[in-house]
């Protein structure tokens, strides 16, 4: 197993910086964004942002081993994942407004706070304990995807009136090195808990330092800012929910999201328990993941730079994530433990995140184009709760006598999801080209009203 990750891992990285140098041809104009004062800010931002990131993916590969080195069964673990979910999708609503309101420096200073404290309570072996760390440590994600991403936007259009065209390409940066940040956490998470032998709570503790200097660059270098009008939480939330009924498209886009991301939080609990059995190094695994994923966000880079429709290229990741979770029906049969076929488990999984590589980009292609911008926000946040929901509903079902045996049947209802998610993805592409085909029909009218004025 250790040869076939290794090589995995190998193959994968040749394949993906193949990849890369290819799309980065493809990508626009380097002359954009390059003012002197521009770089500038911009180097501030990710001096800070990449830091945070880089602690976040120190967390991520040797999770659910801490769990199990602390003796806690596979339904217990389960109930820690579901409480950081649930966190994460209920402050997740509430933090940007926090940030307009409380401010967003101030907010990015009490992430670094609550995750360096959530890191720290790994250390003990108290469920209760262990808890409320997965409760802060999902609120400090919350944090982390909403109030850094809203200073940026602030500083770049009120205080330096940079074209609003650049955030793009500040964004885009971030995505690549954030990229590269999380294959790197996995190999030096694999370094300090298995070559050093420092055991699974090592990441957790290297993750604080990175956490502290990110907290010190923001006190010291950014300033405060906040929104210039007030939200109120309730108008938000009920004008988002209009906007999702209001068009069947904008409600099949967060049916296709919340089938298809609920499954990448149930694969992100399975994948260490499936491949377990063989004792893998988890940080080399899961820098593979990130590798496929970097290869996933590469191929839709080309393609799209080549005009395939990103209908089809959703369409497709939901395809790929399908086939690899009908592998992983397969190959975790648990009729016989020793005859598990985690080789065949961990292609299955290379392959799913690939599609997830895919899906991220045009989905956020997608949502940019279709849903309207002033209730961007509500909206989304709307479509978070189903994905949480499914995700801890099935999670919970590890505690049901034919779930405990095996993660067969939780694969089982990952491909029904991602059937459904098919299904829908091609009902949106009617619905897109129906939407387009309306759209050129107006522009002819309105084409053929000026041109009969003159």
């Amino acid at each position: 197993m250790m040869v076939i990750v290794y090589g995995c891992f190998f193959a994968c990285g040749l394949a993906c910086i193949v990849l890369q140098i290819i799309a980065q041809r493809t990508r626009t104009d380097p002359s954009i964004g390059n003012n002197p004062q521009f770089l500038k800010f911009q180097r501030s931002y990710f001096a800070v942002y990449l830091l945070a990131m880089f602690a976040d993916w120190l967390q991520g590969p040797y999770l659910y081993k801490l769990y199990s080195y602390y003796n806690f069964e596979e339904d217990q673990i389960a109930i820690l994942y579901v409480f950081g979910f649930a966190s994460t999708v209920i402050i997740g609503m509430w933090a940007p407004l926090a940030a307009d309101q409380f401010g967003r420096k101030k907010l990015c200073l009490s992430f670094t706070v609550l995750y360096s404290l959530s890191c720290f309570l790994k250390l003990s072996r108290s469920y209760g304990i262990l808890i409320i760390g997965r409760i802060i440590g999902g609120v400090a994600t919350s944090v982390l995807f909403s109030a850094f991403e809203a200073w940026y936007v602030h500083e770049h259009i009120e205080t330096f009136d940079f074209p609003k065209e650049w955030i793009s390409v500040t964004f885009s940066k971030a995505s690549t090195w954030n990229g590269f940040l999380a294959v790197t956490a996995g190999l030096v998470t694999n370094i300090f808990a298995e070559w050093f032998d420092l055991g699974p709570v090592a990441p957790y503790m290297l993750a604080v330092p990175f956490l502290i200097f990110a907290g010190i660059l923001v006190s010291t270098h950014w300033s405060e800012n906040y929104s210039g009008s007030k939200v109120k939480f309730k108008r938000a939330c009920v004008d988002g929910w209009k906007g999702i009924l209001s068009k069947e498209i904008i409600f099949m886009v967060g049916v296709i999201e919340a089938l298809f991301e609920s499954v990448i939080y149930i694969v992100i609990f399975l994948w260490t328990p499936v491949l377990q059995p063989l004792r893998p190094s988890l940080g080399i695994v899961f820098s593979s993941f990130m590798v496929c994923i970097l290869s996933g966000q590469a191929v839709y880079q080309i393609l799209s730079s080549r005009r395939f429709d990103t209908s089809n290229l959703l369409i497709s990741a939901c395809g790929i994530a399908l086939a690899s979770n009908v592998f992983l029906v397969l190959s975790t049969n648990p009729v016989n433990r020793k005859d598990l076929n985690c080789e065949t488990s961990y292609v299955a999984f290379l392959l799913f995140e690939f599609a997830v590589g895919i899906y991220f980009p045009a989905m956020g292609n997608l949502r940019s184009k279709i849903i309207p911008e002033q209730h961007r926000w509500s909206i989304t946040n709307w479509f978070r709760v189903p994905i949480n929901l499914i995700a801890c509903v099935v999670l919970m079902l590890l505690h049901e006598d034919e779930f405990r045996h095996g993660n067969r049947m939780i694969f089982v209802i990952c491909t029904g999801l991602l059937m459904l998610a098919v299904l829908c993805g091609v009902r949106f592409k009617k619905l897109a080209e129906k939407d387009e085909s309306v759209q050129e029909e107006r522009t002819l009218m309105t084409s053929e009203h000026i041109h009969n004025i003159f």
